[in-house]
């Protein structure tokens, strides 16, 4: 529907934010993340997700790809609606929420409103699940000097960029150069998406 939606910021309210294009307020449901960088009075971009059901059509916006990715990627989750994705997503940022999924860390997860173990458990049992799938081939796409081997820093930082939209290719490109081996992995993916952003 919209792929992203670029205005003016006309009102904030909790998990709520109005964007003023061309006169008329477009009201996006979104997250504590997202609204700590906006400003009011300002143009910005969120890029958004369209919920269209009988009785309903709404939008949700992200200050960013990534969080938008890691939305999307929750709402496939068995049981999960927009409602507890916005606030897993309010509760953490998009490189730490990939990187609970990817260490098994329910407790960050369990840290959102409403979410309880179970929620917690399922989440990372069908989102680590995927990603590992999709990073079957990711050796063979990286250059020699960023392969990564399975169950290292790096092989956790390739799959948390992988959790927030990006092609084996690009990850590759994020890791090499970097040294894995002494940073922490969330520095790794730190590093990692502002190297992808200087591309």
């Amino acid at each position: 529907m919209f792929y992203y939606l670029n205005g003016i910021v006309a009102a904030m309210e909790a998990n709520l934010a109005v964007l003023d294009i061309g006169g008329v307020g477009y009201a996006c449901h979104t997250t504590g993340y997202t609204l700590s960088q906006l400003q009011m009075g300002k143009q910005q971009k969120l890029y958004t997700y369209c919920n269209i059901k009988e009785d309903a059509f709404d939008i949700f916006g992200f200050s960013t790809r990534e969080e938008l990715t890691s939305f999307q990627r929750l709402l496939g989750v068995s049981g999960v609606g927009p409602k507890a994705a916005l606030a897993i997503l309010s509760s953490t940022t998009p490189e730490q929420f990939a990187l609970a999924v990817m260490t098994g860390d329910e407790k960050a997860l369990m840290r959102a409103q409403g979410v309880g173990k179970k929620m917690a458990q399922r989440i990372i049992l069908e989102l680590r699940d995927k990603l590992a799938g999709e990073l079957t081939s990711l050796d063979a796409s990286m250059p020699a000097s960023a392969v990564v081997a399975p169950g290292s820093k790096a092989s956790e930082a390739a799959a948390a960029l992988a959790a927030l939209g990006y092609s084996q290719s690009e990850i590759g490109i994020a890791l090499k150069g970097l040294d894995v081996e002494s940073l922490p992995v969330e520095e790794i993916v730190r590093r990692g998406l502002r190297a992808m952003v200087r591309q």
